[in-house]
């Protein structure tokens, strides 16, 4: 018995739900793969919720975080963090192309570098819908996605970025902001 589905184009689909981050520690207890958040928090940024793919029985295969803040260049901006196995293709989803996982334009100097559990992490910019910009690169053996809005907020990349699994951080995960909640959640 599964509550997954059969999509005759993207073959196997996981159930999707988002959720509060009041239910943090909740999604992080059931989850196969990371739940990224940057700890610290960069400045004046929140979590604005939650979302994951997969159910109790099997675990969640797929996770987002979503946070809010000011983009380096003026105004709001959005970043979801997705890990995910492949083939799951929750990033694709949130990056705004077709598909499951980055495709085949990943390759040569990456274009962001980044701490994910203490380790250096690069990110290639990736396909993405025109009023985004997606990055991609692995991280504890799955994908790890960090896609913003508006395009012009991918400099927050260049900032020291250290990104914690919550999975092993719940006191961690207690003390984070919460903001509004998030409109990019699918």
């Amino acid at each position: 018995m599964s509550s997954d589905w059969v999509c005759a184009l993207h073959g196997r689909v996981h159930p999707y739900s988002s959720a509060h981050v009041e239910a943090l520690s909740q999604v992080a207890s059931r989850a196969r793969v990371p739940l990224w958040a940057p700890v610290p928090l960069l400045a004046q940024w929140t979590l604005g919720g939650l979302a994951s793919c997969g159910d109790e029985r099997t675990g969640a295969t797929a996770t987002v975080l979503a946070l809010a803040g000011p983009s380096p260049l003026g105004g709001p901006a959005d970043l979801l963090l997705v890990a995910e196995e492949p083939g799951v293709g929750l990033g694709a989803r949130i990056a705004g192309i077709d598909g499951l996982d980055p495709g085949t334009g990943i390759g040569g100097a990456p274009d962001a570098k980044i701490l994910a559990a203490g380790h250096p992490t690069p990110l290639w910019r990736c396909e993405s819908a025109e009023d985004r910009v997606a990055f991609v690169g692995e991280a504890l053996g799955v994908w790890l996605w960090a896609v913003l809005w508006p395009p012009a907020a991918e400099l927050v990349l260049l900032e020291h970025v250290e990104l914690h699994d919550l999975r092993h951080q719940t006191q961690v995960a207690i003390d984070l902001p919460i903001g509004a909640a998030s409109p990019r959640l699918p």
